[in-house]
């Protein structure tokens, strides 16, 4: 039977409450959340074992503070290695410290551990969606080699490379091609058991080098590196042949500051388009976290804007919408609408901006700007040594002036 003949078929009740599409960290979440609020919720993926697949790898600060307020941070916590102060370097230099909780772990173990915590009437289902009808009170999913399934409200939490969307008629505009690369692999410490500082953060001098994060995940140390460079770019090919040496050219003093150490395994990369997703606002369905707008893996605000796309539909919309009888686009606006999903939205998009042109703009205003950014934080970290408490109100001050939509960080 087509999804055509069966969508004509009049029926009362569906098979669940919410079918979610994509069984990564965004889909995961949100069916972990609605299934603690009692609804009846299926969770669609076509991997039963999670990939090993390169995405994030760190959570800090306020994404910590969420997960906790969503009671997700136990089995997050479980599947990660904890530490609390990164120290930061630039130029051979000691830039200042970071003190704050912090996690380091590998995506395919994180997700895994999430699933585990799946709640008992959350139904998760392997299998690849090959099609779907969407309407204002029911929705049909089909998928291969299975019976059809329909659902009240339908979220697609399906990343970047998503069909479904297109079937939907579901665009995206893209703000930023290959706007930039991520790079993960595993370091091994040589002549220590262990790194001299269990976290570190270098920092680029320009030239397209944004920075590279080490820290612990379970089972050793990885390494996050963020530039802004060409795909095409031999600097590129360099870093997969001979990481070590190339790492060493443009961080120095790494291994003094850091220790000897040896890179072990494959060299992973994230190639990075930005977009925006266009005629989304459509009855019965909606997008969360890269399905809707993808982030720029430099910024680090990736998964707070997942966080907030998850939290925003889960605890304050969808428990609106289950009262009714139905989920026009006009229902389903409001939730594109939201202000904290809007500002959530505009700051990625800023810092992506900002970044880009902090580590790759050669003209005298940004040069300018990237002397005093650097400048600005070594002078707040010397004035910590003196009075902590004033550290710390320039600190937050700092926060509220990245965070205004208004303002471009300096």
């Amino acid at each position: 039977m087509t999804i055509k003949q069966s969508f004509e078929r009049l029926a009362t009740e569906t098979d669940t409450d919410i079918a979610i599409v994509g069984g990564g960290l965004s889909g995961t979440l949100a069916a972990t959340i609605l299934g603690h609020a009692g609804y009846r919720v299926t969770l669609i993926d076509r991997h039963r074992t999670v990939p090993e697949e390169f995405r994030v790898e760190k959570m800090s600060g306020g994404q910590i503070d969420t997960l906790q307020r969503l009671r997700l941070l136990g089995p997050v916590s479980a599947a990660a290695v904890a530490f609390d102060e990164v120290i930061h370097m630039r130029k051979g230099r000691m830039l200042d410290r970071t003190n704050d909780r912090q996690f380091g772990f590998l995506y395919n173990r994180l997700v895994s551990a999430l699933r585990a915590a799946l709640p008992a009437n959350v139904n998760f289902v392997v299998g690849q969606v090959s099609g779907v009808q969407t309407g204002a009170t029911r929705q049909r999913i089909a998928i291969l080699g299975q019976d059809e399934m329909t659902a009240r409200l339908l979220v697609l939490a399906t990343g970047m490379g998503d069909i479904l969307r297109r079937d939907l008629g579901i665009s995206h505009r893209s703000v930023a091609e290959k706007r930039s690369f991520a790079f993960g692999f595993n370091l091994r410490p040589v002549g220590a058991k262990s790194l001299r500082h269990m976290a570190l953060t270098y920092h680029g001098t320009s030239d397209g080098i944004d920075h590279m994060n080490l820290f612990p995940v379970p089972g050793g140390t990885r390494a996050n590196l963020f530039v802004f460079r060409d795909p095409r770019d031999p600097w590129i090919k360099s870093l997969h042949e001979n990481p070590k040496d190339t790492l060493a050219a443009i961080f120095p003093s790494l291994i003094e500051t850091a220790g000897d150490f040896d890179i072990v395994g494959k060299v992973d990369s994230w190639l990075t388009d930005i977009t925006i997703a266009e005629n989304c606002r459509q009855d019965g369905v909606v997008l969360i976290g890269d399905a809707f707008q993808s982030s720029c893996p430099a910024t680090g605000i990736g998964v707070s804007r997942l966080l907030t796309d998850v939290e925003r539909l889960c605890t304050a919309y969808i428990p609106q919408w289950m009262a009714e009888t139905a989920f026009d686009r006009a229902k389903i606006a409001a939730y594109y609408d939201d202000p904290q999903k809007q500002e959530s939205d505009a700051l990625a998009l800023q810092l992506a901006l900002h970044g880009r042109n902090l580590a790759t703009n050669t003209d005298l205003r940004w040069r300018t700007r990237r002397q005093i950014h650097f400048m600005r934080r070594r002078a707040v970290h010397a004035l910590e040594k003196l009075s902590p408490a004033l550290a710390t109100k320039l600190y937050r001050l700092a926060a509220r002036y990245v965070k205004s939509p208004a303002r471009s960080p300096a």
